[in-house]
């Protein structure tokens, strides 16, 4: 059974194809600059070079048009006909509080990705040209769609809840949502299997760390809380995020720059966070570097970034009442040693000590846990792709 996995954004597509009797990649892509001058795809089969095709996408159903041309092509193809494709699973960003699953897509479940277009106004419209670029193309192919907010649903009301008045919440749905949900849902499972304990008992925190940050408490399988709230704004110091920070902050910048909300929000996503603090980039690779040559704001961009990690895993360790696990992943999380070590730095007194050996070894699922703590520490790579496959298989065949 062959499923294709889409990600869709506004401008962008990626994809990949998945053989689901060993869970392997078959090829793997990504459609830039759809509607743009310039539109590319850029195809990698499995074992094989790259292969660049630069031709005009006006839109996502031409994208998807190029992709399946790309995947069936006789040179460097992978399959022979697109009837090899047994169903295809699309991400969504935001399945607000009636999805806490994944589901066959249908009109019902189309109407209410469009309904939370306002709690994801930049993805789950990108997401729905996808899935309809995709139904065109592929009428009587099943689709499924794997919300980003699923996992979360698990959270109990104090820990999602705002405290405002509850009127928003119940004529708004203004909650915490969360996101990175599929990540976190694969890391918190591959850890129990890591383990080789049972998810039911095991307190977990996952440490999603990448240019978008966001943090989980999951205890027995199922997410407590999570770090980012509404929208991916709350939370950690990330690539161009603010995190967290007083509300009051929009108000007085707004008054005192006379800028309107959304322009102070648009500081706040794009402008903020490594690169409001350095001044130079949102790139922790970048940072550390200037760190290295001395550079003043860069090390409090650094600080920072480390310092909100480690109040979260504090703070998450004290709402679940003890942690078995602390797990990295995401582009940071997984390959960053160095700030693996900052972010558990002064946490021996929760058990949580690291191995400096063991954390500068790059590559694979691995425990990086010094001998003697009591917490384990472990780098997990994610493999949200996998999730999304998973889901669509086990939904189309029952």
């Amino acid at each position: 059974m062959k499923i294709l996995v889409i990600n869709a954004g506004s401008s962008s597509l990626k994809y990949q194809l998945m053989d689901m009797e060993d869970e392997t990649v078959i090829a793997k892509g990504l459609c830039e600059r759809i509607g743009i001058e310039g539109s590319n795809l850029q195809h990698r089969p499995t074992g094989k070079e790259q292969v660049r095709i630069e031709k005009p996408m006006a839109n996502h159903t031409q994208a998807i048009e190029i992709v399946l041309a790309a995947l069936t092509d006789p040179v460097h193809g992978v399959i022979s006909s697109m009837d090899e494709i047994s169903a295809v699973g699309h991400r969504v960003l935001h399945g607000g509080e009636k999805f806490a699953g994944s589901f066959v897509i249908t009109p019902a479940v189309m109407d209410v990705i469009r309904e939370n277009i306002p709690l994801g106004p930049l993805h789950n419209p990108a997401n729905i040209m996808g899935i309809e670029a995709c139904q065109q193309v592929m009428p009587n192919t099943p689709m499924v769609a794997v919300f980003d907010t699923a996992f979360h649903q698990s959270m109990p009301p104090k820990a999602f809840m705002y405290a405002i008045p509850k009127d928003y919440y119940t004529r708004l749905h203004v909650r915490k949502y969360g996101f990175h949900g599929t990540s976190h849902r694969y890391v918190a499972q591959r850890t129990a299997e890591f383990l080789g304990q049972d998810a039911k008992g095991l307190r977990i925190i996952t440490c999603h760390l990448g240019n978008g940050c966001s943090m989980a408490a999951i205890v027995d399988g199922k997410c407590m809380d999570t770090s980012m709230g509404l929208t991916p704004l709350e939370g950690m110091v990330m690539g161009t995020r603010s995190g967290d920070l007083d509300p009051a902050v929009v108000g007085f910048i707004c008054e005192q720059e006379h800028m309107d909300v959304q322009d102070c929000m648009t500081m706040l996503n794009k402008k903020s966070g490594l690169l409001g603090i350095s001044g130079f980039s949102s790139d922790m690779r970048d940072i550390l570097a200037a760190v290295d040559e001395g550079n003043a704001d860069a090390k409090l961009a650094l600080d920072m970034f480390v310092y909100r990690i480690r109040k979260y895993i504090g703070s998450y360790a004290a709402a679940m009442g003890g942690v078995d696990a602390v797990v990295f992943t995401a582009g940071i999380g997984e390959n960053n040693p160095r700030i693996r070590e900052l972010c558990v730095e002064g946490l021996g007194f929760l058990g949580i000590a690291i191995d400096h050996e063991k954390n500068a070894q790059r590559g694979g699922e691995r425990d990086i846990s010094a001998p003697g703590s009591t917490v384990r520490t472990l780098v997990i790579p994610t493999d949200e792709e996998l999730v999304i496959a998973r889901d669509t298989r086990d939904l189309v065949c029952g």
